[in-house]
């Protein structure tokens, strides 16, 4: 009897690292029918879902801050190229090119190049003349932005605007509203001379710097509060709180709520500051004081004491020195000048519940800009009179 043969054993091939690798991801794409299956929860898959969404909306703002950028520096370039044509040409030469330019530009680039856009264009180049400004506002404000800017007459306004709406970070809804409100008017760098003024914007565009000047302002409008004709201090302090939001908006970008009647003990007295505020730009605390009436030199005292314990007590290693703002009913100009409060870091301002006419308001505002600066200068020399107030303090 024969035997038989016994077949060789066959030794199967590895497969390779790589496809090993390949053949366990997949396996963990499709689950084997035989093996249980864990699942993620709705949790899970909302919480990954809201990762790639972060990083979808991240990537979408990069691709929308870049095409504006580059729209911009076009929209300039432009606005210079036909500003280098025309100089030195006759005002209906120049209309005639525009509009030709902007009927042959249109018709094959639409409608975002027209006559109406060119002229923006030729305004915004002549607006901004210096391209490394442009390079630099173009990273933070639209198309949209500019063309409400190129609109302000004044250049030293104008560049405050943009400054802040860098630094800000404000819609064209807020820069229009703050433009609206008179912002700058009411500013306490307005009230400088117009060297000053171009200085601090300058240390502002360098640096990124706010200083008081630029961010405490004369009047504030309050009208959102919607107080009735006869009310006390502890009325306005509720109806503030209740308002926080639009206060903090009136305020300026920067300003967070600390808190409300902070209570202070000296020789055994109790003192309370009706409202706290931290700055982040400045770094530094911000005493709010309300007054229902016209201010008082005493005032100025009490509030100087609350900044003077504030500043041994609570001011940290890396903050400025704490600053305060007395709101009145009423500022007596002469008598706050007398005092030189802003060297003790005090500022005095009104408020308004009720806001009057426009033209009432900029009437206004523009006397107390032009009596400012008056009171700044030596009537004999007409030179920036040498004083020690030092509103960055």
């Amino acid at each position: 009897m024969t035997r038989a043969r016994k077949k060789p054993i066959r030794k199967l091939k590895q497969a390779p690292a790589q496809k090993v690798s390949a053949a366990r991801r997949q396996s963990a794409l499709v689950a084997s029918p035989s093996e249980p299956v864990d699942l993620p929860d709705e949790k899970e898959i909302a919480a990954i879902a809201s990762d790639l969404e972060t990083l979808i909306d991240s990537s979408r703002q990069e691709v929308v801050s870049a095409a504006n950028a580059a729209l911009t520096t076009l929209y300039w370039q432009l606005g210079q190229r036909v500003l280098s044509i025309l100089d030195g040409r006759r005002a209906d030469y120049g209309a005639h090119v525009i509009t030709a330019l902007g009927r042959r530009l249109s018709a094959r680039h639409g409608r975002g190049f027209d006559e109406k856009s060119l002229r923006h264009m030729l305004r915004f180049a002549h607006a901004f003349p210096d391209a490394e400004i442009v390079s630099t506002l173009r990273r933070h404000l639209s198309w949209s932005h500019f063309k409400q800017l190129v609109y302000v007459a004044d250049p030293v306004k104008r560049d405050f605007y943009a400054e802040m709406c860098r630094i800000e970070g404000w819609s064209t809804r807020l820069l229009a509203q703050k433009m609206d409100g008179m912002l700058y008017e009411r500013t306490a760098l307005s009230k400088k001379p117009e060297k000053l003024i171009r200085q601090e914007i300058a240390v502002l565009r360098d640096k990124g710097d706010l200083t008081p000047a630029l961010v405490l302002q004369d009047p504030y409008m309050l009208d959102f509060l919607g107080l009735a004709d006869t009310y006390s201090e502890n009325d306005l302090e509720s109806a503030i709180l209740r308002e926080i939001e639009r206060f903090l908006l009136e305020l300026g970008a920067g300003f967070a709520f600390v808190e409300r009647q902070k209570r202070i003990v000296l020789d055994g007295d109790d003192f309370y500051i009706d409202l706290l505020f931290f700055h982040r730009r400045m770094r530094r605390l911000v005493v709010i004081e309300l007054k229902i009436d016209d201010f008082k030199p005493a005032y100025s005292g009490q509030l100087e004491l609350y900044l003077r314990w504030l500043d041994r007590h609570e001011r940290q290693p890396s903050e400025e020195a704490p600053i305060g703002i007395i709101l009145c009913a009423g500022k007596k100009r002469e008598t706050v000048e007398y005092l030189d409060l802003d060297a003790r870091g005090i500022h005095v301002a009104e408020y308004l519940t009720e806001l009057p006419p426009r033209e009432v308001l900029e009437d206004r505002l523009h006397r107390a800009i032009e009596a400012a600066r008056k009171r700044l200068l030596d009537p004999a020399s007409g030179d920036e009179r040498v004083t020690r107030r030092r509103e960055d303090r």
